[in-house]
């Protein structure tokens, strides 16, 4: 695709009705080649660009893992393309050999639309230029960009990510549909956590998970909190309010997920399973409280409206905090400090605890 990337005038690009409105959309390709927590972010924007393209048929291209996202959220999209990788993206190993056939097929679809979710556009902008589409949108770094098909705007360096991710499709026209999360359940979901008998004898809503891992990039000492300080607060949640612990964690976090059972005094389910996400988000469903570190399922837990003390060792907490800071408490811990931080939020999460309360005894903010 050939696109016009001119710098416009202020004037010029203001003067310009939304893309939304001046195209007839009936396909679009998004790209959003991240994670869990990173895809779920991008909810709320996909959301608004269904409620504003009901008719267009809407493509994913993404992580090889993210045709089970895809599917999850087949109300938003109706089809899914795996991305073989870019050299300057980390997120996974470049298959060079699909390459070209990749772009290639993207071509032969023509969509009217190519929109670019992944970033501020400085690798990521090229590679949707080439996925061939009449049109493209996203951010940019630097100057906003405004042709007849290409409208870029400048990258917004603050702001929650679903929020940022909100505001660049209601800038090319689609009406703002909710900006909160959202994980649906299947039955499959659910008939694969009973299957696996790990939740055989939890009562529902009288247990708490404990995730003490993290994304697997990031998964060192120094990005999350230590496994004794979730057994600490574990325990003495479970010894306060009588509720069972569930352990939660991938099959790649057996080791730390274990560790952090040998810290603890109180009985603890381990759920370090090889589950999918689907059966630990049906498992969460029933659960008073998530205690665990920035990660995806911080993100899981704001979609499934559960509780959540979320502990932020280095990631930017105004960008990855969920967005409703009275059910989900995050706290500021690089140095693995501030447990009794934690255990307070903790309580009164679980107490029900009005937080103008907490405001006025000085809880609050909490970052």
């Amino acid at each position: 695709m050939t696109t016009n990337l001119r710098p416009q005038s202020k004037e010029e690009t203001v003067s310009r009705r939304p893309l939304l409105h001046r195209l007839e959309v009936d396909s679009v390709v998004v790209f959003r080649a991240l994670h869990l927590g990173d895809m779920l972010c991008a909810v709320p924007a996909l959301r608004a660009l269904r409620a504003s393209l009901p008719k267009a048929r809407i493509t994913l291209v993404g992580l090889p893992w993210a045709r089970q996202f895809a599917r999850r959220f087949h109300h938003y999209i109706d089809d899914f393309v795996a991305f073989p990788g870019h050299p300057l993206l980390p997120e996974q190993e470049t298959r060079h050999e699909e390459l070209t056939p990749f772009y290639a097929g993207l071509c032969t679809r023509r969509f009217t639309l190519a929109l670019q979710l992944h970033g501020n556009g400085v690798v990521t902008n090229e590679i949707v230029a080439g996925f061939g589409a009449r049109a493209m949108a996203g951010y940019c770094a630097g100057k906003a960009v405004a042709t007849e098909r290409t409208v870029l705007f400048p990258y917004p360096e603050v702001g929650a990510e679903p929020d940022r991710l909100l505001r660049l499709v209601e800038r090319l026209g689609a009406s703002a549909a909710g900006d909160y999360l959202e994980f649906p359940l299947a039955p499959e979901d659910r008939q694969e956590l009973e299957a696996s008998g790990i939740a055989a004898g939890l009562v529902p809503g009288n247990y708490i998970c404990v995730h003490p891992g993290a994304k697997k990039r990031s998964n060192q000492p120094e990005h999350r909190w230590p496994p004794q300080r979730f057994a600490e607060v574990a325990d003495r949640l479970a010894a306060e309010f009588g509720v069972g612990v569930v352990l939660t964690g991938t099959a790649d976090d057996a080791d730390l997920v274990g560790e952090t059972a040998r810290h603890m005094q109180a009985r603890a389910v381990n759920a370090a399973a090889p589950i999918s996400i689907g059966a630990m988000a049906a498992l969460m469903k029933n659960a008073r409280l998530l205690l665990c570190n920035d990660t995806g399922v911080s993100h899981v837990a704001a979609g499934l409206r559960l509780k959540s003390v979320v502990i932020f060792s280095r990631a930017d907490i105004a960008r990855w905090a969920p967005l409703d800071r009275d059910k989900h408490r995050c706290i500021w811990d690089p140095d693995a400090q501030r447990s009794g931080a934690v255990l307070q939020h903790a309580r009164a999460l679980l107490a029900g605890t009005d937080p103008n309360r907490q405001r006025r005894a000085g809880l609050w903010p909490y970052f």
